[in-house]
């Protein structure tokens, strides 16, 4: 009797084992080639990625037309999986790989191996997944880096995807485009699917630049959006201008229509971000603020997936000015003394307004790459709005470099932002 309850439990388990597999199996999604182009093709249809770095939010982006997600690692990569396939998303799913100015070193054969072998775990994990689109090898693993042999640890993981998971392909992401990286990607990367470009200022020369860097192959833009903190403007003290939310929609629209939405051998792209982070400063690269608020920037998306703009649209808005001067103008204002603030604002469906305003200290913990950055801390009640246009503020009495924000809101939860950099001297 013991015998057979115990066959009927080892039966059931097998069953069960069994049946959780074929729950799980995943599309076949293919690169292919035409005398156009290049397409990625999922169980033999065309699939043009819709995307956004980011898997927060994911009923908002499946709203807006998107149908695609990009992670940086496997973190939570069942709970992610799954939430994309409820809402019909798919996942280019990150590969955490050792950066070499993190202190990594690919002149060590063993260190290689262990990360190949922890990487072999991880597809073997997630390759079922009815989610999962691709496998991105790493992230920017060519910023600031020496060893060309990263390339080869590359190559080696891209072959390794391809025995264990040969429905999925392989690529990795690539800060900027350079000739160096390119050539040898094609030299020693030749097991990658295709490669992935992330670019922000530069993004409408991106097809061209790779044609004339000898890349004729499929790419995809894995990061791109408004113009980067490196290459932006900056004030005479080193701070860096960003753009308003109305600025970023212009160009966020103006470069994907003449780079990703043009090129037949690209394969879509990741906007980013989709949520919010801080990075020099907290709304450079968010569609969202931390209050969970879109800017046009999102509605410039939901336009360039689906061909349609919201039903109710996020407020316009112009630069930020203290005592007459803009951004651009390297403001330089005295300690403890009252200087007017105003601003140009519009609703384009007459929303009623709301303003409110923060001023931080500029931020100092600056990464690279992404790399993670801790907000300032902001200094209460230092602006007095008089209208919604208008206000007055009272400068800090501490020497040193400043940030003043203005947050427009419509009551739909749509938001406009502008910042303007000061140094109190």
């Amino acid at each position: 009797m013991k015998s057979l309850l115990k066959f009927c439990l080892a039966l059931f388990v097998f069953i069960s084992c069994c049946f959780s597999a074929g729950a799980r199996q995943g599309n076949k999604v293919e690169v292919k080639k035409s005398s156009e182009g290049y397409t990625l093709s999922v169980n033999g249809k065309p699939y043009f990625v819709k995307g956004a770095g980011g898997s927060s939010k994911l009923k908002e982006l499946r709203a807006a037309g998107g149908n695609s997600i990009r992670t940086w690692s496997t973190g939570d990569g069942d709970a992610v999986l799954k939430g994309a396939e409820t809402l019909g998303l798919t996942v280019t799913m990150g590969l955490d790989v050792a950066r070499e100015r993190h202190g990594f070193n690919y002149d060590d054969p063993a260190a290689v191996k262990k990360q190949l072998e922890r990487l072999r775990k991880e597809v073997q994990k997630y390759k079922g997944y009815p989610a999962l689109l691709a496998w991105g090898i790493g992230n920017e693993l060519n910023l600031d880096y020496k060893n060309p042999k990263v390339w080869d640890a590359v190559n080696d993981i891209a072959k390794m995807i391809h025995e264990e998971d040969p429905n999925h392909p392989a690529t990795t992401m690539l800060a900027g485009i350079n000739k160096k990286e390119i050539d040898y990607i094609k030299e020693r990367s030749t097991a990658l699917d295709f490669i992935s470009v992330q670019v922000y200022g530069g993004l409408a020369k991106v097809p061209e630049q790779l044609q004339t860097l000898g890349w004729n192959g499929a790419y995809m833009v894995t990061e791109w959006g408004p113009t980067g903190h490196w290459e932006c403007p900056l004030t005479k003290w080193g701070a860096p201008v960003e753009q308003t939310s109305t600025e970023k929609a212009d160009v966020y629209r103006s470069r994907y229509e003449a780079s990703i939405a043009k090129d037949k051998n690209c394969l879509g792209s990741y906007v980013f971000l989709w949520g919010q982070k801080q990075e020099r400063t907290p709304t450079w690269y968010g569609l969202f603020t931390e209050s969970g608020e879109t800017s046009e920037v999102a509605d410039v998306m939901q336009y360039l997936w689906t061909g349609k703009w919201p039903v109710n649209r996020a407020p316009h808005i112009g630069p930020l000015v203290i005592d007459g001067k803009k951004p651009a103008n390297s403001v330089y204002l005295n300690p403890e003394e009252k200087y007017m603030v105003t601003l140009s604002v519009s609703d384009p469906d007459q929303d009623k307004l709301t303003v409110r305003w923060e001023l931080l200290p500029e931020a100092t913990d600056l990464g690279q790459g992404g790399d993670r950055e801790s907000r300032p801390v902001a200094i209460p009640g230092m602006v007095t709005a008089s209208s919604l246009t208008g206000g007055m503020l009272s400068v800090p009495a501490k020497i040193g470099a400043y940030r003043l924000f203005v947050y427009v809101t419509d009551g739909h939860n749509h938001v406009a932002t502008a910042n303007i950099p000061f140094l109190v001297h």
